[in-house]
């Protein structure tokens, strides 16, 4: 059986974040806010799978006739995103990601329709490309896809890695990915022949508790795996998404984790979801500066958050 029956990839996963640069042997793309997606295409139809490898076609109704844009037979990597007044909007297709209710789903998407954009082609008509380099597989899904306003094919640039962040900063965007020309794909490897570049870092964390503060607001308890056991990382207001919260209000109690901080009134969680927080960077004691809580995500484990400092 080969890996579109088997319809059971882990992407490739970006190993590092760094400093804008130059360098003739890499490309850079924009990084889109989305949610990372395998896409299996042939002509019977379209089958979409997270980081997770859950099925999550029912999620995204609108991408379904997407298997008419391609030539051949295809297994597609890329990014399923939201453009919300000129920009991809991650609270969106994060808040999409959640859903399960049909109807729900259905006056989503006929609100704020997702897109795909694909970077990479892993497999065509029969063969597995992820031994070719990328430049290689680039020519090659561009060939494939015909683009249409619900599937489009990643645009990149040579060499000028530093004015394409400075573009993308400008804007608002969230930053770069840069990718050596000659880069081979792995399944499920983190690899440094891809890198951001991003002022801001988005990272995973456990969901441990939350408290309230002055006027309502939410705070919500951090931790990540530290070998076997579950270390503080911070905490996050987590701003007015009620949808959030109410999956988060409802998850199993425990008791205060060891080693974590006493907040007054805290209520403490089995440690079964994973947000993710964007920050500055991390303090001198391991903290982050200037967190921001993003949302929810179901395509993460929590045994996946392991401590970065």
């Amino acid at each position: 059986m080969d890996i579109f029956d088997e319809k059971n990839i882990a992407p490739m996963l970006i190993a590092e974040n760094k400093a804008p640069f130059d360098d003739s042997e890499w490309i850079y793309e924009l990084k889109w806010d989305g949610i990372r997606c395998i896409v299996y295409l042939d002509k019977t139809g379209v089958v979409l799978k997270n980081k997770r490898n859950k099925d999550v076609t029912g999620t995204y109704p609108e991408l379904g006739e997407i298997h008419k844009q391609i030539k051949k037979r295809c297994i597609l990597d890329g990014e399923i995103f939201v453009m919300n007044k000129g920009k991809p909007d991650f609270f969106e297709v994060q808040r999409r990601s959640l859903m399960s209710n049909p109807f729900k789903i259905r006056l989503a998407a006929d609100k704020l329709p997702v897109c795909f954009v694909a970077f990479d082609i892993l497999y065509l008509d029969g063969a597995q490309l992820t031994g070719k380099p990328l430049l290689e597989r680039k020519a090659l899904l561009q060939k494939n896809v015909k683009e249409s306003d619900r599937i489009a094919v990643s645009r990149y640039i040579d060499e000028k890695g530093s004015d394409l962040y400075k573009a993308a900063e400008a804007q608002g965007l969230e930053g770069v990915v840069a990718k050596r020309k000659d880069g081979k794909y792995f399944f499920g490897k983190r690899t440094k022949d891809w890198t951001k570049i991003k002022a801001l870092i988005d990272e995973d964390f456990i969901i441990c508790g939350y408290y309230f503060k002055e006027k309502g607001y939410v705070s919500i308890i951090l931790g990540a795996y530290e070998k076997n056991r579950i270390a503080y990382q911070s905490h996050v207001v987590m701003g007015i998404s009620r949808h959030d919260f109410i999956i988060i209000s409802s998850t199993k109690r425990t008791g205060k984790y060891s080693g974590f901080p006493d907040f007054e009134d805290a209520v403490w969680l089995e440690p079964s979801l994973v947000c993710t927080v964007r920050y500055m960077e991390r303090t001198p004691g391991g903290g982050l500066r200037q967190p921001v809580f993003k949302g929810l995500r179901d395509d993460k484990t929590p045994g996946e958050c392991q401590v970065r400092y």
